[in-house]
């Protein structure tokens, strides 16, 4: 297994992204990961100025699981991360995985031209940067 020479995020990505509004309950965010086989979804801004959103499988597991909540009473806003950090599609896999561990992250939104083009994880970053072949 060699590393590829010079990958980017945007080699890596996920380029379909599933954004939703913050408003909905838990459940429905569940069942729109389950239909659309996503981990994690971006919520998407509220106004000009609001910064973008993203709740992960773990965030749930963490905060409406654990804690014994209804995941049908409980907002995606109340457990989401934002602001989140995000990063460009021509960085390095190399400085993403080092950004990662810098700030405790597993996951990041690609942003180019101030538009979401996709999510780069940890697991992405592995699968993508290796030559398995």
């Amino acid at each position: 297994m060699n590393e590829r020479p010079n990958i980017t995020v945007g080699d890596v990505m996920r380029k379909s992204v599933t954004e939703v509004d913050g408003g909905i309950d838990v459940m429905e965010a569940m069942r729109i990961m389950k239909r659309v086989g996503a981990t994690c979804l971006v919520v998407e801004k509220r106004h000009d100025h609001d910064e973008y959103g993203m709740v992960l499988f773990s965030d749930i597991a963490k905060e409406v699981i654990a804690r014994d909540r209804a995941p049908e009473r409980v907002n995606v806003y109340e457990v989401m991360a934002k602001p989140v950090i995000s990063v460009r599609p021509d960085m390095s896999i190399r400085n993403c995985a080092r950004l990662f561990e810098r700030f405790d992250i597993s996951h990041a939104l690609v942003i180019d031209d101030e538009t979401v083009v996709g999510i780069v994880s940890y697991y992405l970053i592995v699968l993508g940067g290796l030559d398995l072949d």
